[in-house]
């Protein structure tokens, strides 16, 4: 290599060095992050992505299932505090078999259907919700599409994607979101962002007044739902069984003052 590729790559690595430096954050549980993007662009890109989902997946008319779903997210999102969102959480329920759910940036929850199969009680869909409005509470799709733009196509095409307003066709994106298993682009979020919106769920829950105890049954019917063979869609990068059981209640007692010190007690029926 000479002289001038040298300063290159030198000049190229101290500005990512530094950019990094500069993205240094804490998640809730203590753990260091690399937030490269401020959390306004994040909540357009939640947008953008539910928009896009809205478009290509049936959204059900089912007004028990809506109203259900509703009630339930209503409860959970009222313990969020303001800085992670301070408007109005857009709930919407889609008509497909996966046993899944999500939740975006900008104040997005989507259910799917088939999950209302497997979580059989509010308490169980109310772990599910916790859990994912977890992954926005500890910013885990900034850190993720932080990442894949650090390694990836970079921050221009995440820009890019913003300004055509083409965030739902846009991998990167997507993916950083967890929202790639449904389109086939990568796996969402990993074990360690799973492990910590366990966390915060648990807890997000027990303060709506949901039963936390009830979020180790939910595990249980969804390793049965997974018949011995490959996890629901939901789990499909979550610890096993016996790891998240554990991790539960390791963390249950916690949960249980909360629970008990909660001043409301949600009856959200289907």
């Amino acid at each position: 290599m000479n002289f001038t590729l040298r300063r290159i790559a030198l000049a190229s690595v101290t500005a990512i060095t530094a950019l990094t430096l500069s993205a240094c954050a804490t998640s809730p549980t203590g753990r260091s992050q690399l937030l490269l993007f401020p959390e306004s662009q994040l909540d357009q890109m939640g947008v953008q992505a539910f928009a896009g989902m809205k478009e290509n997946i049936k959204v059900s008319n089912k007004p028990i299932d809506n109203e259900y779903v509703q009630c339930i997210a209503n409860s959970i999102t009222k313990h969020v505090a303001k800085s992670v969102f301070a408007g109005e959480w857009e709930v919407v329920v889609f008509d497909d078999p996966q046993v899944n759910a999500f939740a975006l940036p900008g104040g997005k929850i989507g259910v799917y259907t088939g999950l209302l199969e497997v979580a059989v009680n509010q308490h169980q869909v109310a772990a599910v919700i916790g859990h994912e409005v977890g992954h926005v509470i500890a910013h885990h799709g900034n850190e993720r599409v932080s990442t894949n733009a650090l390694i990836g196509a970079g921050q221009q095409a995440v820009n890019a994607a913003l300004e055509a307003n083409q965030v739902a066709s846009s991998q990167l994106i997507m993916a950083g979101l967890g929202l790639g298993a449904q389109y086939g682009v990568a796996m969402p979020f990993g074990r360690k962002h799973e492990s910590e919106a366990d966390e915060i769920g648990l807890e997000l829950m027990a303060k709506a007044g949901f039963n936390p105890q009830e979020s180790i049954e939910l595990w249980k019917n969804m390793a049965k739902a997974s018949g011995g063979k490959a996890p629901a869609e939901f789990f499909s990068t979550h610890p096993s069984n016996q790891t998240r059981i554990k991790d539960l209640q390791a963390n249950m007692a916690p949960a249980l003052v909360a629970y008990k010190a909660a001043v409301t007690r949600p009856n959200c029926r289907k």
